[in-house]
């Protein structure tokens, strides 16, 4: 059995400078869209290596200022493009999903950071998680997700908007 999942994740809100949000839909929930989402690896890893370690995964996006780790210079944004928008959220996790942390853990913390990326960024999904993806403008992102501390995320996207280059 693969360890439990550490109660610690982030979301992040993946946007262009237009205010379009990246949306992607859950291989295990037909019909759920969110942000990307994920736990940390463990306890002591950094928030923003979180989020950068499931933005690639999820997304095929690398956050990196090192050219040589992205196959290409069209999928990678510098680090400085994901912000931490010192925000998080408490809530229970959904019963659907408890069997995958240890047992009585029925709360997770999540942290919110932004991506901003350029327009016509390549996606690549990560098919066991995600089946589609679609880019809505941010009001539309959020009344699309299933999760309402996404859609709220989401909808503070204008408060942390960082300056388009």
């Amino acid at each position: 059995m693969p360890p439990y999942k550490i109660p610690e994740s982030v979301l992040v809100v993946i946007y262009t400078a237009e205010l379009d949000v990246l949306l992607i839909e859950r291989v295990d929930k037909a019909g759920y869209w969110q942000s990307v989402t994920g736990s940390k690896d463990a306890p002591d890893e950094p928030l923003s290596e979180t989020a950068r370690r499931e933005v690639g995964e999820e997304t095929g996006i690398i956050v990196s200022d090192e050219m040589s780790v992205a196959p290409t210079a069209g999928n990678r944004v510098p680090c400085d493009h994901l912000r931490d928008w010192r925000l998080s959220n408490v809530y229970d996790i959904y019963p659907v999903w408890r069997h995958r942390y240890a047992p009585g853990v029925t709360r997770n913390t999540e942290h919110v950071f932004g991506l901003l990326v350029p327009r016509g960024i390549p996606v690549t999904l990560a098919p066991r998680e995600h089946t589609r993806y679609q880019w809505l403008p941010y009001r539309e992102a959020a009344d699309r997700c299933f999760s309402p501390s996404n859609a709220e995320a989401i909808l503070q996207l204008p408060r942390y908007l960082l300056p388009a280059e």
